[in-house]
């Protein structure tokens, strides 16, 4: 039985609710979930706007889906892309075809607000079933590159002289 999922783009006041969805999804691959409302509200529809997200819903409102994204420049594609960090699809709503509609929204916000042209999202080595789902929609592993993270004492000592 399908039940009736609206998607829309999420707005300030999706932020309780939009933190909820990505820590369930952080709880479903064992991650730690800090960010916090506020954070959310902060990034995601604050002045200095870090990242944009869309939301599915049932017509109760519940959440049942989310895609978390941010625009960026690639100048080897000469081309603007898409990065989605984060995307979730509640578990009594897959085989619907939900995470394919959430990834279709955010291309059709990022071509009209940013011309972009490429969607690119990371995977867990550990997720084959989410890479099979990626590859199903034509996403392609890119071999040649690792996302490297400076954080914490290394990011702070950053340019600092030793």
């Amino acid at each position: 039985m399908s039940i009736e999922i609206n998607i829309r783009r999420a707005v300030s006041g999706d932020a309780a609710a939009l933190n909820q969805a990505l820590a369930q999804l952080s709880a479903d691959m064992g991650d730690v979930h800090r960010a916090t409302d506020a954070d959310v509200a902060r990034f995601g529809f604050g002045p200095a706007l870090v990242f944009h997200a869309i939301l599915a819903e049932t017509s109760g409102g519940a959440v049942v889906g989310v895609a978390a994204y941010s625009p960026f420049y690639s100048t080897t594609l000469g081309a603007v892309g898409i990065y989605v960090s984060d995307l979730w699809v509640d578990g009594s709503t897959r085989g619907q075809r939900l995470g394919e509609r959430l990834l279709a929204a955010v291309r059709d916000a990022g071509a009209a607000e940013w011309d972009a042209g490429f969607i690119r999202l990371g995977v867990y080595h550990d997720n084959p079933r989410a890479r099979g789902f990626y590859e199903r929609l034509g996403f392609v592993p890119n071999t040649d590159t690792q996302f490297m993270t400076l954080s914490g004492e290394a990011l702070q000592s950053l340019g600092v002289p030793s």
